[in-house]
């Protein structure tokens, strides 16, 4: 691995919220809703990790015109952290 994903494991892994939600979203895409259920927090706590999964390029938004129900799934980067957490 590049040090870059590196980096971005260490940031992943360094939030319960963010590590669980990346295992959930490697399973299959899901809302937040689900996602939210899925980990056992509010969803407000997963906005706000979906938002800092998608500014390091972890996680995306398969329709952003959407206002309700956006589906989210892994990048390529994404799966390169599932690998790396084992």
């Amino acid at each position: 691995m590049d040090d870059e994903t590196l980096k971005v494991y260490g940031y992943v892994i360094s939030s319960s919220y963010r590590e669980k939600s990346v295992k959930s979203l490697n399973e299959s895409d899901k809302i937040p809703t689900v996602l939210a259920d899925d980990i056992g927090v509010r969803t407000n706590h997963i906005s706000k990790v979906l938002k800092e999964l998608k500014d390091c390029g972890v996680a995306e938004c398969i329709d952003e015109s959407k206002r309700k129900n956006r589906f989210y799934r892994l990048t390529s980067k994404g799966h390169d952290i599932v690998q790396l957490m084992g």
